[in-house]
């Protein structure tokens, strides 16, 4: 039952990274968002998910995983229904800023509870594996749920369907979980929390700032320094002046740890781009309508599925190392073979096939990360380490559509007519867009040999 509330839990928080994309045209013809306002439905979420994460995977260590994960979804659960009832936009963007809130408290929570109901070994990393399908595979559902419920209901239906969800979640949780906590005191590094929150919340503002202004414009540039310089207030803190640290600092010094997140960051680049690009593909280019669009992603997420349950089982006896880098190579060629894409590509030769690869890499990489990131981890410091590799992925997820948005849409640009955007120019950024995200999971492989070798 833990795995089941864990598993659901994290998909609750993921799935609502990527339901939305799918209905932002009709959210900004029923709310009257401005085309430079509409990019703040996804990224208010993005920004209080990815700030929070590492407050709330503290919190879960002082104050009790339970606690906190009940509390995760009754604030995720309640923005929910504000957001699906607005009838303005300012209200529909607190909504989501506050599920990117409660996401931030319940995400940590999902994996602590798995890292400290089972000791390392093959019980943790079967887990692991369910888990890491569940969550890989969130984003390819969100796009086809997201799809079916604008298309066939209204776009409310998007953040109401986490309604039920909820509510179920909160009634079973209270029933089949134990209370678990660290045994140091229940005193919160205020300083420290603030600061490292504010810190990452700035840097993903300025990363997805790059939507729309120049990675030398000031309104970029101005938060990335902020956050920097924040970041080093951070440290400064943890390391002279906290009492009880928000996170010690000596985790860091773990490969296991410090590599995990590594490779998780620049995997998760590439990654978040898969599901997004391939939907502007589908529909821009194939002209996919949203439910025929979503559906397409079905073979995605089966094989996010298949990959993450192999690997499972597997990770045990070969180690963290040789499933990353054979996921890799595995999203690599997937990338590549989808770069090469044309405005008249055959569905199943240019979209499901490289979707393939690439999932089967997505689920492959997934499980072998979270156990290399939590690795030898003590059980006080279980919830916030979840928040660090988290809040990796989040950051890694940001950072990398940022910039391939950014090439992508200089190379649309340069390419198009007076006219606007042709299908070959759209197409030709897009093959970009893979070929970058190719370069993202070359590096992370390079990264994976940080790794100790481990076997659980």
């Amino acid at each position: 039952m833990i795995v089941t509330l864990a598993c659901l839990g994290q998909f609750m928080v993921l799935l609502d990274v990527s339901i939305v994309n799918v209905a932002l045209p009709s959210i900004q013809e029923g709310l009257g968002f401005t085309p430079a306002d509409l990019q703040w439905v996804v990224n208010a979420y993005t920004l209080t998910f990815a700030g929070f994460l590492l407050l709330g995977g503290r919190a879960g260590d002082l104050f009790g995983r339970k606690r906190v994960y009940i509390a995760g979804i009754a604030l995720f659960t309640l923005a929910s229904l504000a957001g699906g009832l607005a009838t303005d936009p300012g209200v529909l963007v607190a909504a989501r800023a506050l599920q990117g809130v409660g996401a931030a408290a319940l995400s940590p929570a999902t994996l602590a509870l798995l890292t400290t109901t089972f000791p390392e070994g093959p019980r943790r990393t079967a887990a692991l594996g369910l888990w890491s399908a569940v969550a890989g595979g969130a984003g390819a559902v969100g796009s086809i749920s997201g799809g079916v419920l604008t298309g066939y209901l209204s776009w409310r239906w998007v953040l109401l369907v986490n309604i039920p969800i909820g509510i179920g979640l909160i009634i079973a949780s209270a029933r089949a979980l134990q209370e678990r906590r660290g045994d140091g005191p229940r005193r919160l590094d205020v300083a420290g929390a603030i600061t490292v929150t504010l810190a990452l919340m700035a840097l993903v503002y300025g990363i997805v700032s790059t939507a729309n202004y120049g990675w030398g414009d000031a309104r970029v540039l101005v938060p990335l320094i902020a956050g920097a310089a924040l970041l080093g207030l951070f440290v400064a803190i943890e390391t002279r002046f906290a009492a009880v640290p928000l996170i010690r600092l000596g985790v860091l010094r773990s490969r296991s740890v410090t590599g995990g997140n590594l490779v998780g960051l620049l995997m998760n680049a590439a990654f978040l781009s898969m599901w997004y690009f391939v939907s502007l593909y589908l529909q821009d280019v194939l002209h996919f309508s949203p439910v025929k669009a979503g559906l397409a992603f079905i073979p995605h997420t089966v094989m996010v599925m298949v990959g993450a349950r192999l690997s499972s089982r597997l990770v045990h006896r070969l180690g963290h190392r040789p499933l990353i880098l054979a996921g890799a190579l595995s999203a690599f060629a997937g990338f590549v073979w989808q770069a090469q894409m044309t405005p008249h590509s055959d569905f199943l030769l240019m979209v499901v096939l490289p979707g393939i690869l690439m999932s089967l890499g997505v689920g492959l990489v997934f499980t072998p990360v979270a156990a290399a990131a939590t690795s030898g981890v003590a059980p006080a410091d279980a919830g916030v380490v979840s928040g660090l590799l988290n809040t990796s992925r989040q950051m890694g997820g940001a950072l990398g559509l940022a910039v391939l948005t950014t090439l992508s849409t200089a190379r649309i640009h340069a390419e198009s007519t007076g006219a606007g955007p042709t299908a070959d120019a759209m197409v030709s950024g897009y093959s970009l867009a893979f070929v970058v995200a190719a370069a993202f999971v070359a590096a992370g492989a390079i990264s994976a040999l940080v790794l100790p070798r481990h076997r659980n």
